[in-house]
């Protein structure tokens, strides 16, 4: 899988976040998360496009309720990828609403999980 400059340069800046005082979260909270939605479309578009490759077989397996082996894998990766994005956004939102830089911080480390996640996921179908 290609490495995308988008989320290399969102986790670059997420891990520079866990160290910014409540008053840099304050004032660079929306560039943090302008970076993570350009991140999560980038992987979303390369997801898409791996998917869009497959063949109808490959497709219909997939979406079939009796799968295993490679296709169970990639559907826990992508039910793991996705609950964690759930839980990476749930704590930025309540970090936003306490003011706490130490849930922010927690948020940013899920956020990157959560892309690493979907970078396993991708690479999971991409051998598909």
């Amino acid at each position: 899988m290609q490495k995308l400059a988008a989320v290399e340069e969102a986790k670059a800046l997420m891990r520079e976040a866990a160290e910014w005082s409540l008053w840099s979260w304050l004032m660079r909270k929306s560039s943090l998360r302008r970076h993570a939605d350009e991140a999560w479309k980038a992987l979303e578009d390369l997801d898409g496009r791996v998917r869009a490759g497959w063949s109808v077989e490959v497709k219909k397996a997939y979406q079939s309720r009796n799968v295993n082996g490679a296709m169970q894998r990639l559907r826990t990766a992508d039910e793991e990828w996705r609950a964690a994005r759930e839980e990476a956004e749930a704590t930025f939102d309540e970090a936003e609403r306490r003011m706490s830089t130490e849930m922010a911080c927690e948020g940013a480390e899920q956020a990157i999980a959560a892309w690493e996640l979907m970078e396993k996921a991708i690479r999971l179908a991409e051998k598909l």
